[in-house]
């Protein structure tokens, strides 16, 4: 039997929006190690499973693909984000504490 990972993808330190992070994605857990080629030296495998990600639009929806093919998957939660409100008129408000410097 396969084994598959079910998670929500973090956002990259290339983008400033959290747009692509809202779906799950379902990938296969290696199944074989990768080794260096003897002749050109680049790594490979011969699972092909490793090559699939499947997107969701719910976890749900990944978890029951992962039952109805019989997978064993394991589902990693997100981490949730603490937002602090800001505002731009708060670095000049009166009570600030601290120094204000350029």
């Amino acid at each position: 039997m396969s084994e598959a990972r079910i998670f929500q993808p973090a956002k990259n330190a290339m983008q400033s929006g959290r747009g692509k992070t809202k779906r799950w994605v379902l990938e296969y857990e290696p199944a074989e190690r990768r080794v260096a080629d003897p002749l050109m030296g680049w790594i490979g495998s011969g699972d092909t499973k490793g090559q699939l990600r499947m997107k969701f639009d719910s976890k749900e929806e990944a978890i029951e693909y992962a039952k109805k093919n019989g997978l064993i998957y394991r589902v990693i939660e997100p981490h949730t984000r603490k937002v602090k409100p800001k505002s731009y008129s708060d670095n000049f408000a009166f009570d600030r504490v601290g120094v204000w410097t350029h």
